[in-house]
């Protein structure tokens, strides 16, 4: 549409309507202007009210003054600075009316002598019009001869354009109803509809806890659409903590909830420590939002003593996922062979993440189905596995480091016993959909469903890399949390940080990797005060949350007599990692370099004489091929070999003899 096709379009009905409130006011400028001329005194019947039209196209108009209870004065102030924004002839004619001021616009003097009713309270900050901020007033050393200007959302409002305010937008973003919603919810949207019911009563707050942020704020959505509110969101975070900044803010959001009828979704982020200013801030925006409040948490937060619904919002049933799986996955699903229920058993998926993965998969299968390399079913398989651990994946970066297991189980060099029992725990893993749900194990008791394990042995004795086998062979990511960095001196934040590690990884079923787990579970301590009291209850919530998680739990511990007997009771598998045996060394040593490695003339029976651990070969192996890349050497050699050797055991501040080398050089 070209600019003159636009003139050309008739006028929207509200501006219509804005345009013949105008009339009268029009009028009455036009006569003050007359007298002004003519040196007479403008008749006190020129003052017009100016009479906000009852009919559907001035609804905009007359809902603003209904909503801010506005006098008639402040109506046609209003009307006034609306005016001048919508025809630049009002405009000319302020400017007419008080040719002494330079800046031609209206002023509260101004409207005092055109329009009727005036009072003065209508000029004082606590005023609908300054207190709400539907007007603006300019810089001026007196207040009646201040520039006026209509607040731009106001504006818009006035036009049937509403639209969020600019300075919430970089704060709030609208929360969408879901295109599915599952039936295991409909209990808490009921329960919030219910609540918020009664018009004229005090809504209660209400709170939403869990893990699950897609499938609370759907809910929040839902709830508030059958209540006909529409819904934004507040990140803790993005709150303003200056007191000037969050004062304005909650003004602005108050004028907001009024205009577009709206609710408020506070998201707590519980995952960091809060400062006093920003504990403050959301303390007062508690108390001073009047709109409905609902709060999106993983915990239960300490509120203010107000009337409080608090709902515990799990993720949707298996049977739930499975539907979403199967309407997600559309035609393809069916050709799957029952691979959305081996989905279900490991990833702990709401209904948008569900719905996101699917579209992601079908937009690749059905990129490849045009191209010339068709996709396989174990392709799909294997790209749909992929979209759900990175769709699961946890924000743990503060307390956990995610690896990216390449061992594959050739790698490991073990006992045949100990190998067998890392088989049986993938097992487990793998099986544990059939055994929980459709025989019937979960159904009798929620305790022990978690699959959990304790790898002791001294250091380089190859824990670490067992758990990167796992996870290799599971096809699932591996988060290594180190629990003397968990551990903290202060009562109650351990278990805190445990908490955020847990809820965080229940989606994913994320292998979780404890290590130092001496730190936390040394032998019971007696009771002797609080702290004691303290640690064991941590190592009890610790040893309960593994119970209970859906994924695999990892400890690990130099030191296993350093465990509690009564912890040992608790955890599926213990398995002992020996300090490797010449044949075992040998194996190490075999497979240390990887195939691009040039190597010349290593023995590697020689090598395995070395009585040390497979954390330390591989130090070994990997100084030796930067001594032979730094001499310009075309291969590693036994040489390079030694010198590596011999830095290595300075290091362990070991002594080496003259037996464990000889013949190397």
């Amino acid at each position: 549409m070209t600019v003159q096709d636009r003139q050309t379009q008739p006028l929207p009905v509200h501006r219509q309507a804005l345009m013949a409130a105008l009339i009268p006011i029009r009028r009455s400028l036009q006569q003050r202007i007359a007298a002004r001329q003519t040196g007479e005194a403008a008749s006190s019947e020129t003052l017009v009210p100016p009479a906000v039209p009852a009919s559907d196209a001035a609804s905009a108009l007359a809902q603003l003054c209904q909503t801010f209870q506005l006098s008639p004065f402040e109506q046609g102030l209003v009307l006034l600075c609306a005016g001048v924004e919508l025809d630049p002839t009002l405009r000319q004619l302020c400017a007419h009316a008080e040719p002494e001021l330079k800046h031609g616009a209206p002023t509260f003097n101004l409207a005092g002598l055109v329009l009727a009713q005036g009072h003065w309270d209508a000029f004082v900050p606590a005023s609908p019009l300054r207190h709400w901020q539907l007007i603006e007033v300019g810089a001026s050393r007196q207040l009646m001869t201040a520039p006026l200007r209509i607040d731009e959302r106001i504006l818009h409002q006035l036009m049937g354009i509403p639209y969020l305010d600019e300075r919430l937008a970089g704060l709030l973003h609208p929360v969408s109803v879901p295109e599915v919603l599952v039936p295991s919810h409909q209990a808490q949207i009921e329960a919030i509809v219910a609540s918020w019911w009664q018009p004229g009563s005090a809504r209660s707050l209400v709170q939403l806890c869990g893990a699950e942020s897609g499938s609370k704020a759907a809910i929040a959505a839902v709830a508030c659409e059958q209540l006909g509110l529409s819904l934004f969101a507040l990140s803790t975070n993005a709150l303003p903590t200056n007191p000037a900044d969050l004062h304005q803010f909650l003004r602005l959001w108050k004028r907001e909830a009024l205009l577009s009828n709206a609710a408020l979704l506070l998201e707590w982020d519980d995952t960091h420590e809060m400062d006093a200013a920003r504990e403050s801030a959301i303390a007062l925006l508690i108390e001073a939002v009047t709109s409905p409040l609902l709060i999106s948490s993983r915990s239960r937060q300490a509120l203010p003593q107000q009337a409080t619904l608090t709902l515990e919002i799990g993720a949707p049933t298996s049977s739930e996922q499975r539907h979403l799986w199967l309407g997600a996955l559309g035609d393809r699903a069916a050709v799957l062979n029952g691979y959305v229920e081996t989905l279900v058993s490991q990833f702990n998926l709401g209904a948008s993440a569900i719905q996101a993965a699917g579209s992601q998969v079908n937009g690749y299968h059905a990129l490849h189905q045009n191209g010339h390399n068709k996709q396989t079913d174990t392709d799909v398989r294997d790209l749909i596995w992929g979209v759900c651990r990175v769709q699961s994946r946890p924000q743990l970066d503060d307390l956990a480091q995610r690896i990216d297991p390449k061992e594959a189980w050739a790698d490991l060099i073990l006992p045949a016993q100990q190998k067998q029992m890392l088989l049986d725990l993938v097992a487990h893993v793998q099986q544990r959909s059939r055994v929980y749900e459709h025989w019937g194990f979960a159904g009798r008791s929620n305790r022990g469903l978690g699959i959990s394990a304790l790898f002791s042995g001294t250091s380089g004795t190859g824990k670490t890399m067992a758990a990167g086998s796992i996870a290799h062979e599971l096809k699932l990511d591996l988060y290594r949390i180190d629990l003397s960095s968990v551990v903290s001196k202060y009562i109650g934040e351990t278990e805190k940080n445990l908490r955020r590690v847990f809820d965080a990884a229940e989606a994913g079923g994320v292998i979780l990797l404890f290590d130092e787990a001496d730190a936390l579970f040394g032998k019971r301590s007696d009771v002797k005060d609080s702290h004691d009291r303290y640690a064991n209850m941590e190592v009890s919530y610790l040893l309960q949350r593994m119970e209970a998680y859906r994924g695999l739990a990892i400890l690990t511990t130099n030191l296993k007599e350093a465990i509690d007997p009564a912890f040992l009771r608790r955890i599926r598998f213990v398995v002992r990692f020996p300090f490797p045996e010449h044949g075992d060394r040998m194996a190490i040593w075999e497979r240390i370099f990887p195939a691009q490695t040039p190597t010349q003339d290593l023995n590697f029976k020689k090598l395995a004489k070395l009585n040390l651990a497979g954390g330390n070969i591989r130090n070994i192996a990997l100084n030796a091929t930067f001594l032979a890349a730094e001499a310009n050497s075309s291969a590693v050699t036994m040489e390079h070999l030694l010198k590596a050797t011999q830095n290595e055991y300075l290091k362990l501040e070991r002594q080496l003899t003259e037996a464990e080398v000889k013949g190397w050089v």
